[in-house]
């Protein structure tokens, strides 16, 4: 008797998530691949900071593919431009963040390994983003949310 399979969908998880200026879509989440992986595309216009503290991220690892654009990520203090055809694998536990220092609207494809975020932390990171009509979100409500979600922010920095 043969084993039956799983129905298999191209770009299963389909949700995109704007916060703010930014894009976040969701390509696959950990519900699809078994909680081995989760990818999204991030698309950010020119010249946008990230709203968000930097973080770091203890249960899984970060890796970065350039696709349109360059992003300038912070990893521990260091810049690394990661434009088209670059990858960058941030480790668990290194604080990060990035930026679009250019003009150039950019594009990244983010795979997190194993899949320990998907559209929650974003669904809800964009409200309190939205909310905030361009300001910066209250730094306590977005810690809260990112410590919900396996993520540790950063201190400000001085």
């Amino acid at each position: 008797m043969m084993a039956k399979t799983a129905e298999v969908h191209l770009d299963p998880a389909g949700e995109t998530i704007r916060l703010g200026p930014l894009l976040v879509r969701f390509l696959i989440t950990g519900d699809y691949a078994s909680g081995s992986v989760a990818m999204f595309e991030l698309t950010v216009p020119g010249g946008q900071r990230l709203g968000a503290p930097a973080h770091s991220h203890d249960h899984y690892e970060e890796t970065i593919y350039g696709v349109e654009g360059t992003l300038t990520w912070t990893v521990d203090g260091s810049p690394i431009d990661v434009g088209p055809g670059h990858a960058l694998c941030i480790r668990r536990g290194a604080i990060h963040r990035f930026d679009n220092n250019g003009g150039a609207l950019a594009k990244a494809l983010c795979v997190i390994t194993p899949a320990a975020i998907g559209p929650q932390y974003f669904t809800e990171a964009a409200a309190l983003i939205n909310a905030a009509a361009g300001q910066p979100p209250d730094r306590a409500k977005m810690a809260e949310i990112m410590i919900r979600h396996g993520l540790t922010p950063a201190p400000p920095q001085k």
